[in-house]
C-alpha cells in the first residue's frame, strides 16, 4: 500500500459525484490515523479530545471550526466541560472521503 503524508494535503472542493469509501477501505484508512474512531456504519470519523476544564474545550472547538472553515470542509463539533469531539464526514458523498482524513 502506498502511504502519503495527509498533513501535506489540502481539502479539494466537493461538488458532488465523489464516491465515498466502501467500509473496508474506510477501516483500512482510519486505522492509519492516531486516536480517530470510525463510526459503526463507516461513514464518519470522530476524535474526542480531553481537557481540564471548559475554556480549553471551547478553544479546541473554535480551532476546529477555524481550520474547517479555512479548508472549506466543516466538521460537526460537540464540546462541554473537559472534552471536545470533532466529527468529519463528506455530506455530498454520503460518507467518508479522503477530505475527511486530510482535515
Amino acid at each position: 500500500m502506498t502511504t502519503c503524508n495527509l498533513a501535506d494535503k489540502t481539502c479539494e472542493p466537493c461538488a458532488g459525484g465523489i464516491a465515498p469509501f466502501d467500509a473496508a477501505t474506510a477501516r483500512d484508512r482510519v486505522a492509519q490515523l492516531t486516536d480517530w474512531t470510525l463510526s459503526d456504519d463507516a461513514t464518519q470519523i470522530t476524535r474526542r479530545f480531553a481537557f481540564k476544564g471548559f475554556a480549553k474545550a471551547v478553544e479546541m472547538a473554535n480551532l476546529a471550526a477555524w481550520l474547517g472553515n479555512k479548508q472549506g470542509h466543516h466538521p460537526d463539533i460537540a464540546f462541554g466541560w473537559g472534552y471536545c469531539a470533532v466529527t468529519f464526514t463528506t455530506h455530498e458523498a454520503g460518507g467518508l472521503t479522503e477530505n475527511d482524513l486530510i482535515c
